[in-house]
C-alpha cells in the first residue's frame, strides 16, 4: 500500500515536471522591421488624385463595363492558376498541424509480439547451465528455448523547456499567412490581367475598324486619281502613290488581327478554357473601356497594410526569426520524459503465456532523462549564424519590397495622367487631320494641289487616329496597373472559400482532411493579436 502511495507521487512530480518546464524560449521575437515610406506621392497636388480612404473590393466596376465584370467574375470562379495558390493554403495549414504536434509528446506507440527464443548451444547461457542439464539435452533447456509474449504502451515526450517546437509552430503559423498572402497577390494578378487583355482586346479591335475606315477611304481617293489619269488630269504617279498607301493599310491588318486573335487566347487561358473565340463573353459594343479622370489613391503608408506582397515578405521574414530560436534550442540540453508500461510472460520453468494478463506480468519503466549535444563541432553554433543570416535577407527583402511597391505605384500613377495630357492632344490632332483630309481632298479635285499632299493627310490622319486608339487604351490599361500596384482587388475572396467545392470534395475523398477544408480552418482569426504558439492538434 505504502509502495503504491510513493509511485503516486511519483507520478504527480513527474507531471508537475512537464507542466512547469515550458516556460523559456530562445531566439528572439519578431517585430516589424522599420521601412522607408514617403508620406505622400510625388502627383499628390494633381486634382485627379484623390487620398481619401479607398475602396479596392471591386475596383474593376469604375469602367462600367458588364463584359469586364463578367469576365473576371468568371475567371475568379475558374482560373487554374489561383486554384493552385488555394490547395498551397491548405498545404500550409497542414504543415501547420505538424508543427503544433510537435508540443506533445513525440513518441506514442502501442506494441506486441509472440516470440520463439533458441539460443546457442555454444552461448555464455548454456555454459551457465546447472550441472548435468546441458550435458544429457542442452536443446531442452527452458533458458535455451522458450516462448515469450507481450504487450504495452510507450511514449517519449521531449519537453519544450526552450520553446524549440514552440518557434516552430510560430515559424508554420508565418508561412500559413505567407501562402494565404499569395493567393491574395495571385488573385490581384489574375483580375489585373483579365482588365488589362480586356483593354488590349478592345483597343486592337477599335484600332483593326480605324484602319478599315480608313481602307474603305483610300479606295475611293484611288478611284478619283485613276479617274484623274484616264481624263489626263493627273499622271500614273499618282495612281501607284494611291495605291502603295491603300496596300500598306491593308498590310497592317493581319497584324492587327494576329494580336487581336492572341489576346483573345490569352483571356481564354485565364478563364480557364482552351485557346478558343469568346463571341459570347465579348458580345457588345467594341468601344475601349472609359476611365474616369480621377483615382483615389490614398497615401503610401497604406500599401503596407494592403499590398499582398509586403504582407508576405514580412510573415517570410517572421517564420525566418522563429527558425533562429529553433536553431539556438539544440544548444541546450533536450529533457524528456518515457514512459513504457506493459505485460510480458513466457513459457520458461512453471510460466505459462496465458498468465501475461496477469497483474503480477507486468512491467513498466518511467522517468525525466535529459541529452546535451555537448561536442558538435560548432556546427549548431553555424546552424544559428546561417539561420540570422536568412533572416537578415528577409528583413532586406521586406524593406526592399516596401520601396518596390512605391515605385509600382508612382510609375501607374505617373503613366495614368501623362496618358490622359497625350490622349486629349491626340483628340484635338485627330481633328485637325479629318479637317487637313477633307481640305486635301477637294483641292485635289479641283486641281489646285498634287496627290501627294492628299496622301500625306491621308497618312496623317491614320496615324493619328491609331494613335488616339491606343493611347486611350494606355490609359486604361495604366489605371488597371494603378489599381494593381495599390494592391486592390484581393477583398473579393472574403468569406469565400479559396478551393472551389468540386476540389474540396475530391480531396475530401481521397483523404481525410477533417475540419482543415472549412474556410474557418484556413482562414487566420481577423483579430491584429498574434495567434498563441500553443494549439490543439488537428487529429
Amino acid at each position: 500500500m505504502s509502495s503504491n502511495r510513493h509511485q503516486g507521487t511519483h507520478w504527480q512530480a513527474l507531471v508537475v515536471f512537464a507542466l512547469l518546464l515550458p516556460g523559456c524560449m530562445v531566439g528572439p521575437d519578431f517585430t516589424r522591421p522599420p521601412a522607408k515610406v514617403s508620406p505622400s506621392w510625388m502627383d499628390a497636388s494633381d486634382e485627379r488624385l484623390k487620398t481619401e480612404p479607398p475602396e479596392y473590393r471591386n475596383w474593376w466596376r469604375v469602367f462600367d463595363d458588364p463584359v469586364l465584370e463578367q469576365l473576371i467574375a468568371q475567371a475568379y470562379q475558374e482560373n487554374l492558376s489561383l486554384k493552385i495558390a488555394g490547395v498551397r493554403v491548405l498545404e500550409a495549414r497542414a504543415q501547420l498541424g505538424i508543427a503544433a504536434g510537435g508540443l506533445y509528446p513525440q513518441t506514442q506507440q502501442a506494441y506486441g509480439s509472440l516470440q520463439y527464443n533458441r539460443t546457442s548451444e555454444q552461448s555464455p547461457q548454456a555454459g551457465a547451465l546447472p550441472a548435468g542439464q546441458g550435458a544429457v539435452n542442452p536443446a531442452r533447456s527452458p533458458l535455451l528455448s522458450y516462448w515469450q509474449s507481450q504487450i504495452g504502451l510507450s511514449a517519449s515526450w521531449e519537453i519544450d523547456f526552450w520553446g524549440k517546437f514552440r518557434r516552430a509552430t510560430e515559424s508554420a503559423n508565418a508561412n500559413w499567412l505567407v501562402s494565404i498572402a499569395n493567393y491574395d497577390s495571385a488573385l490581384i494578378s489574375l483580375t489585373a490581367s483579365v482588365a488589362n487583355s480586356y483593354v488590349l482586346i478592345r483597343t486592337l479591335e477599335k484600332r483593326l475598324e480605324i484602319a478599315r475606315q480608313n481602307v474603305e477611304t483610300q479606295k475611293e481617293n484611288l478611284k478619283i486619281a485613276e479617274a484623274r489619269f484616264q481624263y489626263g488630269t493627273a499622271s500614273q504617279l499618282d495612281v501607284e502613290q494611291a495605291r502603295t498607301v491603300l496596300y500598306n493599310t491593308l498590310a497592317s491588318i493581319p497584324v492587327l488581327e494576329t494580336q487581336l486573335q492572341q489576346a483573345k487566347d490569352a483571356v481564354s487561358v485565364l478563364l480557364g478554357l482552351p485557346p478558343t473565340d469568346l463571341p459570347n463573353l465579348l458580345k457588345g459594343a467594341s468601344e475601349i473601356p472609359v476611365s474616369p479622370a480621377q483615382v483615389v489613391v490614398g497615401i503610401p503608408a497604406d500599401l503596407l497594410r494592403r499590398r499582398p506582397d509586403i504582407r508576405s515578405a514580412e510573415q517570410q521574414a517572421a517564420a525566418q526569426c522563429a527558425q533562429i530560436g529553433v536553431a539556438k534550442a539544440d544548444l541546450y540540453p533536450a529533457f524528456s520524459l518515457t514512459g513504457n508500461f506493459g505485460f510480458l510472460s513466457s513459457d520458461v520453468g512453471n510460466f505459462k503465456l496465458s498468465d501475461m494478463f496477469e497483474w503480477r506480468s507486468r512491467m513498466a519503466q518511467t522517468g525525466p532523462s535529459f541529452q546535451w549535444n555537448i561536442l558538435n563541432y560548432g556546427r549548431i553554433t553555424n546552424n544559428v549564424r546561417v539561420q540570422d543570416a536568412r533572416f537578415q535577407e528577409l528583413l532586406l527583402s521586406y524593406q526592399n519590397a516596401v520601396l518596390v511597391a512605391q515605385q509600382d505605384v508612382q510609375d501607374n500613377l505617373t503613366a495614368f495622367l501623362r496618358a490622359q495630357d497625350r490622349a486629349g492632344f491626340l483628340a484635338q490632332s485627330v481633328e485637325a487631320a479629318k479637317k487637313s483630309l477633307d481640305l486635301a481632298v477637294l483641292q485635289y479635285r479641283e486641281g489646285t494641289i498634287d496627290f501627294t499632299t492628299v496622301l500625306v493627310a491621308q497618312q496623317a490622319l491614320l496615324n493619328e487616329q491609331d494613335n488616339l486608339a491606343s493611347t486611350l487604351g494606355s490609359v486604361s490599361s495604366s489605371l488597371v496597373g494603378v489599381y494593381r500596384a495599390l494592391g486592390g482587388g484581393w477583398e473579393v475572396r472574403e468569406g469565400k472559400d479559396v478551393v472551389p467545392p468540386e476540389i474540396r470534395e475530391e480531396m475530401g475523398k481521397r483523404t481525410h482532411w477533417g475540419k482543415l477544408l472549412a474556410p474557418a480552418s484556413y482562414y487566420p482569426p481577423a483579430s491584429e493579436e498574434p495567434e498563441s504558439t500553443i494549439r490543439l492538434p488537428d487529429w
